[in-house]
């Protein structure tokens, strides 16, 4: 199978589809890998690295799209990406596809595309491994970033995160307990702040309880988060409905109670965002404030650790590479539920349970 590994054309987007190890293991398979001049530059990669390990260096999207039976990406394709695909080939990556335009939905139903998002891999026992590295990067980055625009030079309030010897702490409350809310949950008491914790499942807010000495928990529900909005120095809200686009859990009446120069912090924003007043940020502008309150919303956090991060979900990704270039997309798609659940779209063919709420 012919394997092709672009360099990414989102802004700030520093992560790249495959690691130079990764892709000695697929050519010494037989898999030929056309990797694009510069792909792997920001996660320290060299045309070399890749070079040495068996692939060859293309210096066009274009080929490096059109000569693929399967394009490895991590950010959502562009609409022009799209359009370089052959048709019937097969592209893997983070495509969060439940957000994205309707035109791009077509297009890949039109060419008879077959898309794997890695974010919608999901084992029976319910885990999701190849998102789940990414959501503690998240997680964790979102304390040392809330810590930095709470200070005056990023707009905020001026506020030591953890406090000081007679000086309370910030109040820092996250909305959502799965793994990246638990990791940021961890970040956020490293630094000292003092933390609300809230979600709709209880077994979830226990873990939280019996994980985490100190923290405070509440069931999510319109009244509760209205109530830590109006306190809450930073809101970090990180909700994930599988296969479907993040519900809207903090309205814009939210949004205007918390007090002045506070934070809120979107980390569902690569899913459609979860706050009325989100839209999304890049790195370079990675903040805006509305009714007085900063928010942030940048839908690839993790890019910035763009190593880590690319080490990361290939690791996770691998297997399921591998059994899909090995077997064929058809066949590890039937025998495999994971890839079966991670094939948002099939030969062009929507999956039947997919909610698509597109956005701009």
């Amino acid at each position: 199978m012919n394997i092709g590994i672009p360099k990414e054309r989102r802004p700030f987007e520093f992560r790249v589809g495959m690691t130079p190890a990764g892709v000695e293991a697929l050519t010494k398979l037989g898999h030929p890998c056309y990797v694009e001049h510069e792909a792997g530059l920001g996660a320290g990669f060299s045309d070399m690295d890749y070079e040495r390990a068996g692939a060859r260096i293309v210096y066009s999207p274009e080929e490096a799209f059109g000569r693929a039976d399967l394009v490895l990406k991590v950010a959502r394709p562009l609409y022009e990406e799209l359009q370089w695909l052959s048709g019937d080939a097969a592209i893997a990556g983070l495509l969060h596809l439940t957000s994205s335009r309707k035109d791009k939905i077509d297009l890949l139903q039109h060419k008879q595309i077959t898309a794997i998002a890695y974010e919608q891999v999901r084992l029976p026992d319910g885990s999701m491994p190849v998102r789940a590295p990414l959501s503690q990067i998240g997680g964790y980055l979102a304390a040392q970033i809330g810590a930095r625009l709470l200070q005056n030079d990023s707009g905020g309030k001026g506020i030591l995160l953890g406090g000081m010897a007679g000086i309370p702490p910030a109040e820092v409350a996250v909305i959502g307990a799965g793994l990246s809310g638990a990791c940021a949950v961890q970040a956020f008491l490293g630094m000292r702040a003092h933390l609300t914790v809230l979600d709709t499942d209880l077994s979830a807010l226990q873990r939280i309880c019996e994980r985490f000495q100190g923290v405070v928990t509440m069931v999510s529900n319109p009244r509760n988060i209205a109530r830590v909005c109006t306190y809450a120095d930073i809101v970090a809200a990180a909700i994930m409905v599988p296969g479907q686009r993040a519900p809207i859990v903090i309205t814009r009446e939210m949004v205007r109670s918390m007090k002045p120069r506070s934070v809120i912090m979107d980390l569902s924003i690569d899913e459609g965002g979860c706050v009325e007043t989100s839209r999304p940020t890049t790195h370079d502008r990675s903040y805006y404030e509305e009714e007085g309150v900063i928010h942030y919303c940048v839908p690839n956090i993790p890019s910035v650790v763009a190593r880590t991060a690319t080490y990361a979900f290939i690791n996770a990704a691998f297997p399921f590479i591998l059994k899909i270039v090995n077997e064929g997309v058809d066949k590890a798609k039937e025998e495999d539920s994971a890839i079966a659940n991670g094939t948002v779209v099939y030969h062009g063919k929507l999956r039947p349970n997919m909610r698509f709420s597109p956005s701009s």
